[in-house]
């Protein structure tokens, strides 16, 4: 997928907000070759930590900025509007925390507007800037919900996620073709179960 995040630039900080310079996060990539049992100095693998810190400032480029900040700019204009608004099979690759490998998979929101609508293209953004990030599905999913509902004041939001982990198919349990769901709603859409159905079944 073609991520609608700039990752040019960027500059991840650890956990103790201190700069990570290049040269450091290229040196552990180097020392990680080593664990395994490779030689970082032969002619293959020379490029290799400058080539995967650069696809690091891609794959969690997500902690570099707000999603709110996205979301700040509606429209108020939408001629008497009120029924669901819904962004579905929305492609997204993101990184299990715990292990660090691809979860990749398809996300629909929908939300249910309270007179201000957004630009559709941000409801996309949001999920990219969640999921480039070390991630869970089920954390991913409610941070969505949560940016949503806390930047749009909508009447009720609704996050449907179906997405492959590789953590369970290329190491582990080894089990291929398994895909997991999370689905999580607030508002009139976790009061009125007609409305769920009604999400689910558009989003299906």
């Amino acid at each position: 997928m073609n991520s609608s995040i700039n990752a040019s630039n960027i500059v991840i900080n650890n956990e103790k907000n201190k700069i990570v310079s290049k040269a450091e996060a290229e040196e552990a990539i180097k020392t990680l070759l080593r664990y395994i049992g490779e030689d970082p100095t032969r002619e293959g693998l020379l490029e290799t930590p400058k080539r995967v810190i650069k696809s690091f400032n891609e794959f969690y480029a997500g902690y570099t900025q707000d999603p709110e900040l996205l979301l700040s700019k509606t429209f108020e204009e939408v001629e008497g509007y009120n029924d669901i608004v819904l962004l579905k099979n929305i492609n997204f690759e993101s990184h299990c925390e715990h292990h660090m490998v691809p979860i990749i998979g398809k996300a629909s929101i929908g939300y249910y507007p309270n007179k201000r609508v957004v630009g559709i293209s941000k409801l996309a953004r949001v999920l990219d800037l969640y999921a480039k990030r070390l991630q869970t599905q089920e954390t991913m999913t409610a941070q969505i919900l949560n940016c949503i509902d806390k930047t749009l004041f909508p009447r009720g939001t609704a996050v449907f996620i179906n997405a492959k982990h590789h953590c369970m198919s290329t190491r582990g349990v080894l089990k291929n073709d398994v895909t997991m769901t999370t689905n999580l709603f607030s508002g009139c859409f976790l009061k009125e179960t007609n409305l769920q159905d009604r999400f689910l079944k558009m989003a299906s």
